[in-house]
């Protein structure tokens, strides 16, 4: 079954000592990247096989954080953000929107 989750980390130093991480990230057949430093993939891997793939493009300077989305959402983005947050975790069944 395919999940949502939320990639998020900091750094210090340049962007350009994580294009690896970055490559790795856009590898995914589904991703979302509209806020600076976060991510949402959709993937059919658990948490743990996320950052075990991610972990090689990660150095002593860096925070991550992988988290499933749930369908308990808000904020203030971008109408297209929206758009895809919606068209892609509305139609995962562990995610859609009770009203």
């Amino acid at each position: 079954m395919k999940k949502a989750y939320l990639i998020t980390y900091d750094y210090k130093g340049s962007a350009e000592n994580y294009e690896g991480l970055f490559n790795e990230l856009k590898a995914f057949q589904k991703w979302w990247h509209y806020i600076n430093n976060s991510w949402i993939v959709i993937t059919s891997h658990d948490s743990n096989s996320i950052y075990r793939k991610l972990k090689p493009h990660l150095d002593e300077k860096i925070n991550l954080l992988v988290i499933e989305v749930g369908k308990d959402r808000s904020g203030w983005l971008p109408i297209k953000a929206w758009d895809w947050i919606n068209e892609n975790l509305d139609s995962l069944s562990n995610l859609r929107p009770t009203y």
